[in-house]
């Protein structure tokens, strides 16, 4: 049997070619957007994709089963509760799937969303995609009412823990996806280890259950409806040439750069996401709107190419195209945590949280404002004193960096703590619990 793993680490997304060599043939389950990186594996394995199986409509990225049906003629299966656009072959709870001498059996496993199946591999291994994960459970509120989905999603976790405990587990998402809150790092694990040490598997009370999955806090990304929409609609084909511009008028544009880089000069009113931060075309998504004219700076055509993959594959499929030399009309200065000691003692800046409530709520700088980072567009200044600068701050810089982009393409005095955060503030810091919390 040949079965590869394929994991976006930006994304924390799995997908996998499963195929019998001595046939030729194999499968694909919940391809990427990005088709390429299967294409090649399957030249290089000697097998033809024949079927994409996809275990559900995907809320986080877009699919690449409508490239292969539109550029390779490639069947989909898909469980019809999905209610796709597209021609599509049923699947069904307890069918039975060949690839050569391999065999898939599906199980329907809804929770996450109603049509969601898994796939059990020749009886020694199953794809659970979005529903059991490494050490975590799916988030069931992205399809329907998040009770609703928690029911579904503990029946389908205890019909997949009946399953051997030998049988190796490989999940659709990884630590990095905002489709869990808790999942491990690890890529993939057994039914008897998960049974052991999966805290979502310890509820052996449905209402118990429900009550934990439905409290998800995980932010929803905005671009959940739209990559819904276009996973389930018409095939989407592949994404049109990325043009190099001279110019960037009448555009968003989006700077990918390092932090450092976009501080030492960019183009007025950019926004600082760097494509080689983590969950880059995540937190790209928050801020950035897909009906605008989207235009990508960045050092050099590979890096304004990897901008572009991430962006397509949160559902940016449309970019103006890309520049490498733009006015450099504005600068930041970062600013150091001795500095903003100073600062703050001497009440001469706003210090602006900008991570999640929960982070927030494990230990914060007294006397600073909070909001996400994500929020930041849709609030602009509001909330903060706009006579006074604004210092950003959060783990380690990252969304700091992005947040003082987005605060100062609004005309706030905004700057950002680039190396360090919260964690490595020399002062004091104190936490909040909140009310019904353990």
């Amino acid at each position: 049997m040949l079965f590869r793993q394929f994991v976006d680490d930006d994304l924390g997304c799995a997908s996998y070619l499963i195929g019998d060599p001595s046939e030729g043939q194999a499968f694909l389950v919940d391809p990427a957007y990005a088709i390429e990186q299967y294409l090649e594996v399957a030249k290089a394995e000697g097998v033809e994709i024949v079927r994409v199986l996809e275990t559900h409509t995907h809320a986080d990225h877009v699919s690449g089963h409508g490239r292969f049906g539109l550029e390779h003629g490639v069947p989909v299966s898909v469980h019809p509760h999905a209610e796709p656009e597209f021609q599509f072959d049923p699947l069904e709870d307890g069918q039975k799937l060949k690839v050569g001498a391999v065999t898939l059996r599906v199980v329907h496993t809804p929770g996450h969303r109603p049509e969601h199946c898994a796939f059990v591999v020749d009886e020694q291994l199953v794809l659970t995609g979005d529903s059991l994960f490494i050490g975590d459970a799916a988030r069931p509120d992205l399809a329907v009412d998040a009770r609703e989905g928690a029911e579904g999603l503990f029946h389908s976790l205890q019909r997949l823990t009946e399953l051997p405990d030998a049988y190796e587990v490989y999940p659709g998402h990884v630590a990095g996806s905002l489709c869990g809150a808790a999942m491990s790092p690890a890529h993939s694990s057994t039914i008897g280890d998960e049974k052991r040490t999966n805290a979502a598997l310890e509820y052996g009370d449905v209402q118990a259950f429900i009550n934990a999955a439905a409290a998800v806090s995980t932010p929803r990304p905005p671009t959940t409806a739209r990559v819904v929409e276009l996973n389930r609609g018409p095939f989407v084909g592949a994404p049109p040439p990325l043009e190099r511009l001279d110019t960037v008028e009448h555009a968003t544009v989006l700077d990918v750069r390092p932090g450092e880089t976009h501080a030492a000069g960019h183009v007025h009113g950019s926004f600082n996401v760097p494509v080689s931060g983590s969950s880059y075309a995540t937190r790209a998504g928050f801020i950035l709107d897909p009906e605008e004219r989207i235009v990508i700076q960045a050092t050099d055509q590979a890096e304004a190419l990897e901008a572009a993959r991430g962006l397509h594959a949160v559902g940016f499929i449309e970019l103006a195209g890309y520049v490498t030399e733009a006015p450099a009309t504005d600068v930041v200065e970062p600013v150091g945590l001795d500095e903003l000691e100073r600062l703050l003692e001497e009440g001469e800046v706003q210090v602006l949280d900008v991570r999640e409530k929960s982070e927030r709520d494990e230990g914060y700088i007294p006397g600073t404002l909070h909001v996400p980072f994500r929020l930041l567009r849709d609030f602009g200044p509001d909330g903060v004193d706009a006579q006074k600068p604004v210092v950003t701050i959060c783990e380690s810089g990252m969304r700091a960096g992005i947040a003082a982009s987005v605060l100062a393409a609004a005309g706030v005095d905004a700057r950002p703590v680039l190396n360090g955060g919260v964690n490595d503030w020399p002062g004091g810091i104190v936490s909040f619990r909140r009310c019904g919390a353990s």
